[in-house]
């Protein structure tokens, strides 16, 4: 039993080591197995990578460019000749087997993209009906181009450089040719201005854009790629703006101009386009310049005008007034949008040298009145044309209706003044002597109350009449006349109403000829017979 124990002890033992030396030799496999797939795989990869399929050949040697196939294919081609120079770099010999078949599709790709991006841009020089250049139709072949830029650079920059020499050209002259339609056409000059820089802003963002998107650029590179392309369009639109600016002085239109370029710069802003800028900058520095010469012009021109070389004057509202008004009235308008504090101040001073002006005509006229009628007519019609285009807060708005309210009310003084001026003078003496207490000294003024209760009593309906009559001669603005004429009707209400009160006094109750005043109440009513209907 012993010896048979140790027998099977003995069979244990070597089953136990044939067992460890099968699992040593089960892992080793496994390690070999998993070493052998892992290089099968990249392997695998590398193979796919090399090889170069019939139907890559095919599309590449025979398919027209604008086949679908063709692009698929090539951007197939791009991708297994990366992969080539990948392993090259690796030292992968195998890649010297297809590098001459890569070699060849890619010089005929190379070749057939040429002539066909090359064929497109000469089809740019052909006559078009509009300003439009159809270089958008690239884009769907901007992979051509990245093609290129991978495998052959030097084509790539003969296909940019061709770009930029023909398109340069043809935006030149489409440029040259479209001005020079526009300037024959009967409209002012902004409108041309506008016109021209529209189809100016809309084909350099179109042109901007594609630059980014079919060369591959950005930022630096593709602000001077734009220029080369459009640098000397914008060249010849700013020496045609200069040369016009030298002889122009229709200030609204080169203000006019101006918020323009202001309001163009915003689109060019918003679609992302800063290729531009620049050109916006100097068009406003050939602008505003010539914009303040020309306000600063008028300003002089209205500072050095004699009334007496004028002509003969009257009343009514002068014809420099008018234009003025109209002028600033535009140009108040057009700043709302933007303001500029420039032009506020030149237009400031232009209003002071106006109303300078008016001041100077006025004192022409022989009598107070005329001048006030001729102050009046001239402050309510530029009031009138400001406020139809400029805010009701406006500085220019606010200066002329102080004006308009100091003079129309002195007028009503003026006007009511011949009749019933004894009226004011007494109700002004009398109120003074009872505010310093001394309103004894009214006792002697019977008599003279007495004529003015009598005179007012028996003239006031033919003064009024008169007075009404004399306002509606006076003033081209009826409504300002209507106004004028119920200012002097309640300040004569004001004025009989205070004479009432003086003679409720003590010293003069008792005066027999104040049963004849007549009631205010009865006053009012008749006076709203004379109120005017224009």
């Amino acid at each position: 039993m012993e010896q048979m124990l140790g027998a099977f002890q003995s069979d244990l033992s070597s089953i136990s080591s044939e067992i460890r030396t099968l699992q040593e030799q089960s892992g080793a496999m496994n390690i070999r197995l998993r070493n052998r797939q892992a290089v099968r795989g990249r392997l695998g990869e590398l193979v796919d990578g090399l090889v170069v399929p019939s139907a890559l050949v095919t599309a590449i040697l025979e398919a027209p460019v604008t086949e679908p196939r063709f692009l698929e294919q090539l951007q197939e081609l791009d991708a297994k000749a990366a992969a080539v120079r990948e392993q090259e770099a690796r030292g992968t010999a195998a890649c010297a087997d297809v590098r001459g078949v890569l070699d060849r599709l890619r010089v005929k790709a190379v070749t057939k993209i040429r002539e066909f991006i090359l064929q497109k841009i000469y089809s740019f020089r052909k006559p078009m009906t509009n300003y439009q250049i159809p270089q958008t139709a690239l884009l769907k072949y901007r992979f051509f181009y990245q093609f290129l830029l991978g495998n052959e650079r030097a084509t790539a920059k003969e296909i940019q450089d061709e770009y930029v020499e023909t398109l340069g050209k043809v935006y030149l002259s489409y440029s040259r040719s479209y001005l020079g339609r526009l300037m024959k056409v009967q409209y002012p000059f902004e409108a041309l201005f506008r016109s021209q820089h529209y189809a100016l802003l809309d084909n350099s963002c179109r042109e901007y854009l594609f630059i980014c998107e079919f060369f591959v650029v950005s930022g630096p590179a593709a602000h001077d790629l734009f220029h080369a392309v459009m640098g000397r369009t914008l060249g010849m639109t700013l020496k045609h703006l200069a040369d016009y600016l030298s002889d122009c002085y229709d200030a609204i239109a080169v203000f006019l101009c101006i918020h323009i370029v202001l309001r163009f710069r915003n689109i060019a802003a918003k679609r992302d386009v800063p290729a531009l800028d620049r050109y916006w900058e100097q068009v406003l520095a050939l602008l505003w310049p010539r914009f303040e010469l020309i306000l600063e012009m008028n300003v002089q021109s209205v500072r050095s005008t004699d009334p007496q070389r004028l002509g003969g004057l009257d009343t009514r509202p002068h014809y420099i007034t008018r234009r003025y008004a109209e002028f600033s009235s535009a140009l108040v308008s057009i700043n709302q949008t933007f303001p500029n504090e420039r032009t506020l101040q030149l237009l400031g001073q232009l209003q002071v040298e106006v109303e300078n002006f008016v001041l100077r005509v006025a004192a022409e006229f022989s009598s107070r009145k005329e001048q006030l009628v001729f102050l009046i007519n001239n402050y309510d019609m530029m009031l009138g044309v400001l406020m139809e285009r400029a805010a009701d807060d406006s500085k220019e708005v606010e200066g002329f209706q102080q004006l308009l309210n100091a003079r129309t009310q002195e007028f009503i003084e003026e006007l009511l003044s011949p009749p019933f001026g004894g009226l004011v003078a007494f109700v002004k003496e009398a109120e003074a002597l009872i505010e310093r207490g001394q309103a004894e000294r009214l006792r002697g003024e019977e008599a003279r109350v007495t004529q003015l209760i009598r005179g007012f009593g028996s003239s006031w309906k033919s003064s009024v009449e008169s007075l009404s009559q004399d306002v509606m001669r006076s003033f081209t603005n009826f409504r300002n006349g209507t106004s004028i004429i119920q200012g002097a009707l309640t300040q004569l209400i004001q004025l009989y109403h205070r004479f009432h009160r003086v003679l409720s006094q003590p010293q003069l109750r008792a005066l027999p000829a104040r049963a004849e005043l007549i009631n205010i109440h009865h006053l009012m009513v008749e006076l709203k017979k004379h109120k005017p209907n224009f």
